[in-house]
Parts: C-alpha cells; sequence; structure tokens
C-alpha cells in the first residue's frame, strides 16, 4: 500500500483527494522508485485546481518532478537502494508522477542523483533549476564567456530565471537580472550574483529591428515581445538561451538579428533533452550551486497540505519554493 494524492474528473470538475493505493494500481514501467520529496510548481497548482488543462487522462497522480530511492527495478542501469531524481518527460501530466509515496517510472527517465545532493536539495532545484542549467550550459557552448560581456536575464525573479542568476555568477558572469518587481527583489537578485537589477517596464516598448549591443548573450524566460526586445539588443556573435513562452507564442522580430548580426537563438526544452545532457546538467547543478542557494524562502508540506497550497500558488499567494515531503 502507499499514499497518493490523486486527480479524478467527476462531472467535468478536478477532483483531488488522498487515497491509499495497492501496489498493483501502479502504471507499468521499468523502475519503482520510494519517493522522498517532490515540488509544487505553477503548472502542478493548475492541474491540481483544475484551472489549467494540464492533466491529459485521469486518474492522474500529479507532481511533474521527483526525487528518492529505487525499490525495484527490471532495468541494468539501476538497481535497489540507488537515488535517482526525475524532471519533465510528462509525468503528472500523461503518466503517474511524484505525489505519492511510491511511482513506477521508465528507466530512460531518471538520472542518479549526484554525490552531496540531497533529495531535498533535488526538489528546491526542481525542474526550473534543470531548465535554468540546460540555459547556461547552452551559453556556455555557444562560446559565450564571461569575457564576452554582460549577460541579461529576463523574469529573473521566477524559478528559472533566479536559479540562471545565480549559475551564471557563480561561473564569473556578469549578469543584468529584469524583473517587474524591483523593490521587492532587488536583494534577493544580488544576493543571488546579479551585478544590476533592472525593471521590466524598460523593456515595454516595442522593439525596433536592432538596437544598442547591449548584451554579450541572454537567458530569456518570457519569449513573445520580451524575447523579440532582446534579440535586437544582443552583440555581435551573442546567443539567447529562451526557454520561457509566458509572454505568448508569437515572436515579432525580423531576420536582421541573425543576419546582420550573427545572432544565435538556442530553443531550451527540459523535457526533450537526452539522457547524457540531462546527467551532465544535474552534475554541475551540484557542483554550482552554493550552499546559500538552498536557504531561500522555501516552505516544506506535506501531501495533506498540496490542495491548500495549490490553490494558493496560482492565486500568486505563495513566495519561494514549495517542497513535498513524502
Amino acid at each position: 500500500m502507499f499514499k497518493a494524492l490523486v486527480l479524478e474528473q467527476v462531472e467535468k470538475q478536478t477532483k483531488a483527494s488522498i487515497q491509499q493505493l495497492e501496489d498493483s494500481a501502479l502504471p507499468e514501467a521499468d523502475v519503482v522508485v520510494k519517493v522522498d520529496y517532490s515540488s509544487l510548481n505553477y503548472k502542478d497548482g493548475l492541474a491540481i485546481t483544475g484551472k489549467g488543462k494540464i492533466v491529459r487522462q485521469f486518474p492522474m497522480v500529479p507532481g511533474i518532478d521527483l526525487a528518492g530511492q529505487v525499490e525495484s527495478s527490471h532495468d541494468p542501469r539501476f538497481a535497489s537502494g540507488d537515488k535517482v531524481v526525475l524532471t519533465g518527460w510528462g509525468v503528472g501530466e500523461g503518466h503517474w508522477g511524484g505525489m505519492a509515496e511510491k511511482a513506477s517510472l521508465k528507466a530512460d527517465w531518471l538520472v542518479p542523483l549526484p554525490e552531496g545532493l540531497s533529495a531535498q536539495q533535488a526538489m528546491i532545484i526542481g525542474t526550473a533549476g534543470f531548465t535554468a542549467m540546460l540555459c547556461v550550459q547552452a551559453l556556455v557552448d555557444a562560446g559565450i564567456t564571461p569575457e564576452s560581456g554582460e549577460i541579461l536575464v529576463t523574469g529573473a525573479s521566477g524559478g528559472v530565471g533566479s536559479v540562471a542568476v545565480c549559475l551564471l555568477a557563480q561561473l564569473g558572469y556578469k549578469v543584468a537580472a529584469v524583473t517587474g518587481r524591483v523593490e521587492q527583489n532587488s536583494q534577493l537578485l544580488t544576493d543571488l550574483g546579479a551585478s544590476r537589477v533592472i525593471d521590466r517596464a524598460e523593456f515595454a516598448e516595442a522593439a525596433r529591428p536592432l538596437e544598442k549591443q547591449l548584451w554579450a548573450g541572454a537567458v530569456d524566460t518570457v519569449g513573445s515581445n520580451m524575447l523579440a526586445k532582446v534579440l535586437a539588443q544582443i552583440d555581435y556573435n551573442g546567443a539567447v538561451a529562451a526557454c520561457g513562452l509566458a509572454g505568448g507564442f508569437d515572436l515579432p522580430t525580423t531576420v536582421m538579428p541573425f543576419i546582420l548580426r550573427n545572432v544565435s537563438l538556442l530553443g531550451i526544452d527540459s523535457v526533450n533533452c537526452p539522457s547524457a545532457k540531462r546527467v551532465k546538467a544535474w552534475q554541475r547543478l551540484a557542483e554550482l550551486l552554493p550552499d546559500s542557494y538552498y536557504q531561500q524562502a522555501c516552505s516544506e508540506v506535506s501531501l495533506e497540505q498540496v490542495p491548500e497550497y495549490a490553490e494558493a500558488i496560482t492565486n500568486g499567494q505563495v513566495t519561494g519554493r514549495v517542497v513535498i515531503k513524502l
């Protein structure tokens, strides 16, 4: 038997309840993991409250990431007792996710938990931190070095943006952080390593095809008009790692940044990411993030508290990370 938060659809409404399930209820897969920690993200909040069309089938156990220990495995890559972490792959949407004491998963989805990183720390990092590492690594691979110039991070107070600021600063980059709430977030972003904090209002005007070259590279977590503005300001041979669609799917720009300045647009998808790159990203996260990062605002909650927190997180009433202790 194991405890799980289960989403069901009753008269076209999403209903969440804590249930005791038999092991036989687990989906068929390669590896059964005893979950130690999961996390509650905004996407999970939308799924649990039914405010977003996240879940593709019912019943569903939500939770887009998890960390724990292998209980049993049919795959030679993992043995009982191995510590593992999972982010992405559509768990909590089309396959049961992390908000349960057990999870049955494909071996390809799992990454060994790096030495020195706890399950709780892995979930404080979560999918957002993993995505941030992919963005930073993409800039490094594109040849953008600390000597290249200043790096811009948009949506810097969000999950991905805040970790990107911290990682870039740890690697020696000078980082400019963009946020819509400067007074509220300035100290936080400075503590994470930003050399300066910029009000999002400065990017409100529509982008011209090309503007003054200001940034050697950028991590953009917003998209649409913001991304267009950033592209117009990137230095010759610069690069932008883009991972966000919060601003919308459209990109109102021209080919001019790409042709006249040789700017690279690097698309980052934390789901469609090869296993070798996943392992490298998690190893780098364990190496680069300072102990102070884990001391940020973080709420540790029980499974029973999740529905309450899910409602609050979708209403913008929760700050910092929310991790779930199973």
